[in-house]
C-alpha cells in the first residue's frame, strides 16, 4: 500500500507558478504601438521559463507576439519590448497575455488603456 501511495504522488503533476505581468507600458509612434513588458516567473533554466507574451485585442486576436528565446533564472522581473504592433483604428484596449514554456498560455491577461 505505502509503495501505491508513493507512485502516486510522484505521478503527480507538479503546478508551477504562473507568469506575473508587472508592468506594461505602451507607446504609439506614427501608425504603430510599442509595448515594454515587465514579467516575474520563476524560471528554473531551459527545462521551465517564460518565453513569450502576446498582445491581444478584447476578442482575443492576437495582434502582435515577442518570443523569449532563452530564460531569465537571474533576471527577475524583466522587461523585454515589442514594436511595431499596428493596432486596428476604434480600439481603446488590448490585453497582454504571457506564456511559459511548461504550463502553455496563461488564463489571465492584464488589461492595457491605449491613450
Amino acid at each position: 500500500m505505502r509503495y501505491l501511495i508513493l507512485s502516486a504522488l510522484l505521478a503527480t503533476p507538479a503546478f508551477a507558478d504562473p507568469s506575473v505581468i508587472e508592468n506594461v507600458s505602451a507607446s504609439r509612434s506614427g501608425d504603430t504601438w510599442r509595448f515594454d513588458v515587465t514579467i516575474r516567473h520563476p524560471d528554473t533554466g531551459w527545462d521551465h521559463y517564460a518565453d513569450g507574451w502576446r498582445v491581444l485585442d478584447m476578442d482575443g486576436n492576437e495582434l502582435g507576439m515577442r518570443v523569449l528565446h532563452h530564460p531569465h533564472e537571474n533576471e527577475q522581473p524583466f522587461t523585454r519590448s515589442l514594436g511595431g504592433v499596428t493596432i486596428p483604428d476604434g480600439i481603446t484596449q488590448v490585453q497582454i497575455q504571457a506564456r511559459c514554456s511548461v504550463d502553455g498560455w496563461d488564463t489571465e491577461t492584464t488589461l492595457v488603456q491605449l491613450n
